[in-house]
């Protein structure tokens, strides 16, 4: 997992299709897989290759086609879209994030626990801050959105509001 030359050849080769509410890997379908802990974790230690970077750049903006493209990440209005016409920077504090995810893996039946779940949030705040390639935060040109005490019907309404588009 330290070999940047060879991950980034992994990933120019990667073939990602979205069809029918799912996202396949090289064939596989992987919709659940890449919402685990850990496979967030593993893409925040090895988001700091400039190869992997680089591949994973040119495949995600292969993604924006029309009538227009909705993406989350921890770079997307930085550096994958920076012309992007609405970017919104979507936050929550540590604590209510992990609650989050504590309960959503407890209804898919995952055993977890809160505090290790906070931990591994703090420490990649962190590392994803504080990396040298495509750190962690807020552009100028993005909107705020901090969604401790908000519910998702709230957020979604604000985004929709942000971008021109009404909820329906």
């Amino acid at each position: 997992v330290d070999d940047d030359s060879g991950l980034g050849a992994i990933a120019s080769r990667m073939q990602v299709v979205f069809k029918d509410n799912k996202i396949f890997l090289n064939g596989k379908d992987v919709t659940e897989l890449i919402r685990e802990e850990k496979i967030g974790t593993r893409a925040s230690r090895l988001a700091i290759y400039p190869k992997v970077r680089d591949a994973l750049l040119t495949l995600q903006r292969e993604f924006r086609q029309n009538p227009g493209l909705v993406a989350d990440g921890r770079d997307m209005g930085s550096v994958v879209f920076p012309d992007a016409k609405t970017k919104v920077f979507l936050t929550a504090t540590a604590a209510v994030r992990a609650d989050r995810r504590y309960k959503q893996l407890i209804e898919k039946g995952f055993s977890a626990k809160l505090q290790d779940i906070l931990q591994d949030l703090e420490d990649r705040d962190a590392r994803d801050a504080a990396r040298s390639v495509a750190p962690l935060r807020q552009e100028a040109d993005a909107k705020l959105l901090e969604t401790s005490h908000l519910t998702i019907v709230q957020a979604v309404n604000q985004v929709l509001d942000w971008s021109g588009n009404k909820a329906s």
